[in-house]
């Protein structure tokens, strides 16, 4: 599961998979800061353009929130297991109701069987390209909130099948979004933290207005969106350069669409417990050991949408 391997030696991985508990914290820190000062701006601002920039920004640490999880899966966070798995569930995957044991089993089935009929995650990228007119209603659907609430409802769907009986528990396809009975009452007590967090510091109703409301609606959007740009309409096949996309992001794309390095995930693919911090120096390492021509890489993130639509109606 380290295909990274065909294409750097051992010495020049081991540098860039070093784990940091600096750096660990540091980024689980800066998303909570980042989600403080856009509560702040909206609270110095109270206005409808700042509640609305507070929203997004809000929804992208989210994502980051997702990411920062996907990290402490892959053990990658924190040098240890035991800080991965805390800073995993209650600082970033509880509070956007995910669960990170469940989400790991989910995940290494992606990493061991990408884009090949056993993928779970195929299901999200073979849909691509599809037409324009395909897309936006799936990008509609997500920023009116109506696919977060779907996905809602089947957590809370999966938690009671998964109580009960057990030869319907929800496959791996699901287990990404699935909660056994246990998992979704941590998630509501990690929510209910940040609830009187939110009260504390502004009102009852920001939790409802500045995490609710993004999760359900601009996360839902810039997920999308991203999940697009990995392994939307790459090759169908075991190639590790041409399954997978990295996709070049300035700043305000990182700030509102990729936080923590997420858009080089070719490069995670190829090793996969790299740390996300380190991933744009094993993209300058490809490149310069010439590798770059044959790596499926995007321009920007509105060139692979253009690319992941392309199919005529």
């Amino acid at each position: 599961m380290t295909p990274g391997k065909h294409y750097l030696s051992s010495d020049e991985i081991r540098p860039l998979a070093a784990r940091s508990d600096f750096w660990g914290a540091l980024l689980v820190l800066h998303c909570w800061g980042v989600i403080a000062l856009a509560l702040a701006l909206f609270s110095l601002w109270p206005n409808p353009l700042t509640a609305a920039v507070a929203i997004m920004i809000i929804g992208s640490r989210q994502l980051g929130f997702a990411i920062l999880m996907h990290e402490a899966a892959h053990n990658a966070l924190f040098r240890s297991r035991a800080l991965n798995q805390f800073a995993g569930d209650w600082l970033c995957g509880r509070p956007i109701l995910a669960d990170l044991a469940e989400y790991r089993q989910y995940h290494l089935q992606h990493h061991r069987h990408t884009q090949s009929e056993n993928d779970p995650d195929l299901r999200l990228s073979k849909p691509f390209p599809t037409t324009r007119a395909s897309l936006r209603r799936k990008l509609i659907r997500d920023i009116t909130g109506q696919t977060g609430l779907k996905q809602r409802a089947q957590q809370i769907m999966f938690a009671f099948k998964m109580a009960g009986d057990v030869e319907d528990a929800p496959s791996s396809q699901e287990l990404a979004q699935a909660f056994s009975g246990s998992s979704l009452g941590r998630a509501i007590i990690a929510n209910i933290v940040v609830f009187y967090v939110f009260w504390a510091v502004g009102a009852w109703w920001w939790w409802l207005c500045f995490w609710l409301l993004p999760l359900l609606t601009w996360y839902q959007l810039v997920l999308r969106v991203r999940n697009i740009a990995d392994h939307g309409a790459v090759e169908f096949s075991d190639n590790p350069l041409k399954n997978v996309r990295t996709t070049y992001a300035g700043p305000l794309t990182r700030l509102l669409l990729a936080p923590y390095w997420v858009n080089f995930h070719l490069e995670h693919h190829l090793v996969m417990h790299v740390p996300c911090r380190n991933l744009p120096k094993m993209h300058q390492l490809m490149l310069q050991k010439g590798h770059g021509p044959k790596m499926e890489l995007g321009r920007n993130y509105w060139q692979v949408l253009l690319q992941a639509s392309s199919k005529p109606a």
